[in-house]
């Protein structure tokens, strides 16, 4: 996702190339210009699907870059020098934008084996208040966040298609929009990425998730109003 807000354009878990191990893309390539200009990126955790290499080499070495803690070696050895380790809890400034680190319920590590490293989510605070999730489940702690929210960007699914734990479905989603009360509601990680092979098999993971999260908010959330986007489009907030 690319959120921008009181001028600061901030790129959140960039995968630019169009593989990434075993992974294909199903949707159009980000357009070439699409990471100009940023002001920061935002890194939920170090999982090869939002943490990638190849990406982050794409980008500018003196961008500045926030992620959890236990992230910041991998990061630098990569050259970012700007990087930032932030706990939940914590907040750094970006201009007149605050971007603060909250809990995401996730096993954040690179792999099984590797070191322990925390999964984040982030709000971000400038004029708008957009809540980015990252990959989490549902935890109790989202209710502080309750009607705070301009805009909740959801993961409804994953890369696969079958979910792990530490994911929200379209249905958990749902129930967290219904805790959170956003003005806007937007399903994210869906239609994107999957197993080389399998999209003509199961197909439907690929477009179900983000309608199905849309019906069930509608029943749970009724007063948060979803946005469907397609991988590409955007969304403009109104003040």
């Amino acid at each position: 996702m690319l959120i921008e807000v009181g001028g600061v354009r901030l790129l959140t878990d960039p995968l630019l190339r169009d593989r990434v191990g075993h992974l294909r893309r199903q949707s159009a390539t980000p357009a070439a210009d699409a990471a100009e200009g940023i002001h920061a990126v935002l890194v939920s955790h170090l999982h090869l699907d939002h943490l990638d290499a190849g990406s982050m080499r794409r980008l500018p070495r003196d961008v500045a870059v926030i992620a959890p803690t236990g992230a910041g070696a991998l990061l630098r050895r990569l050259g970012f020098a700007r990087t930032t380790e932030l706990p939940p809890g914590e907040q750094v400034e970006i201009g007149d934008v605050t971007v603060a680190a909250v809990p995401a319920m996730h096993d954040g590590r690179r792999h099984p084996l590797a070191p322990l490293a925390e999964a984040i989510g982030f709000v971000v605070t400038g004029g708008h208040r957009v809540y980015f999730a990252g990959d989490t489940d549902l935890y109790d702690g989202m209710a502080e966040m309750a009607g705070t929210l301009d805009a909740a960007l959801l993961p409804v699914w994953g890369w696969g298609p079958s979910l792990g734990p530490g994911h929200m479905d379209p249905e958990t989603a749902a129930r967290a929009a219904a805790m959170l009360r956003p003005r806007v509601a937007v399903p994210i990680h869906w239609g994107t990425f999957f197993p080389a092979g399998l999209a003509r098999l199961r197909g439907s993971v690929l477009v179900e998730p983000p309608l199905e999260f849309a019906r069930v908010a509608g029943k749970l959330a009724p007063g948060v109003e979803v946005r469907v986007l397609e991988p590409g489009q955007s969304l403009g907030l109104d003040p």
